[in-house]
């Protein structure tokens, strides 16, 4: 409810904002981002670049992202999948004439007799922009476990 209100008084009911925005930044990202950097990125790297001179922003973006990079496209993928399944918010935050997929998908099931043909058609593509960001980030994903498995 109060996310919703929030929208509302924004304006954005019936907008994709209104699904987009409010995922984009979960707790669940927070902790798993800090956890993440703890255990991976040891803080002799940072003194080291802080002794050679780095600024801070250097430091971010030379140190740090390099470093962050496998865990921020395993997130990126878990808040993608998240949102892409999410049902209820949709349902709420937009109206029939402006579905998402998901939403969408249900509409197609009924009926008397619903065209199951027409179904597995809809479910063939709203599975194809999972396929297509997993293709995209487990290039990451895999190279940063394999960039830390090797010793040298």
């Amino acid at each position: 409810m109060p996310l919703f209100l929030v929208v509302a008084r924004l304006g954005w009911t019936d907008q994709l904002q209104s699904v987009v925005l409010p995922t984009l930044v979960s707790a669940f990202g927070v902790f798993f981002m800090r956890q993440y950097l703890v255990e991976a990125l040891p803080g002799e790297l940072i003194e080291a670049a802080r002794v050679d001179g780095a600024s801070s922003w250097r430091l971010v973006w030379h140190v740090v992202l390099p470093v962050a990079r496998p865990a921020m496209a395993v997130l990126g993928m878990l808040s993608f999948v998240q949102t892409w399944n999410d049902f209820f918010w949709p349902v709420i935050a937009l109206t029939q004439e402006n579905p998402t997929v998901q939403v969408a998908l249900t509409g197609l099931g009924r009926g008397y007799v619903p065209d199951q043909a027409v179904v597995m058609a809809g479910a063939l593509l709203g599975t194809l922009p999972l396929l297509l960001v997993f293709a995209l980030f487990g290039r990451q994903i895999v190279g940063g476990i394999m960039r830390g498995a090797v010793k040298g």
